[in-house]
């Protein structure tokens, strides 16, 4: 069943249809040459504005001419200097969120009367107290 096309101008294009258009070509019904076409859309870059303004995916990468892809390079393998590093910012996270949730549940001891069981950690030793001094 063939519809038969007429070529639009720009003022055909309402926001319902713009999004049609968008919401096929993401959902896979059409490329964004096949909508292009078979909406009578004249303008070669239209639908690709569209689903870069209206789209839920990301349409910026798309070139105009196709590009040779290069080779994936492997990464270089991390140093001892940058594994070291990378780790004493990872202890130091840590460090911090223990320090915030021994924070939270000596807050939640004092103001609420709680009774945590979990141990305390002070620099990554348990200290053998309870948060709630038993």
């Amino acid at each position: 069943m063939d519809i038969p096309h007429r070529k639009r101008t720009q003022r055909d294009y309402t926001l319902g249809f713009k999004l049609s258009v968008v919401e096929q070509v993401e959902k896979g019904t059409f490329t964004y040459k096949q909508a292009q076409k078979h909406y009578g859309i004249q303008g070669r870059s239209t639908v690709l504005t569209w689903l870069r303004k209206h789209g839920n995916l990301d349409w910026t990468k798309l070139h105009k001419e196709p590009t040779v892809s290069k080779p994936q390079s492997k990464t270089a393998p991390e140093t001892p200097a940058q594994a070291i590093k990378r780790l004493e910012r990872q202890l130091s996270d840590e460090q911090l969120k223990n320090s915030i949730l021994n924070e939270m549940v000596d807050l939640l001891d004092s103001q609420y009367g709680t009774q945590c069981p979990v141990l305390k950690y002070v620099d990554g030793f348990r200290t053998g107290q309870c948060f709630n001094g038993r």
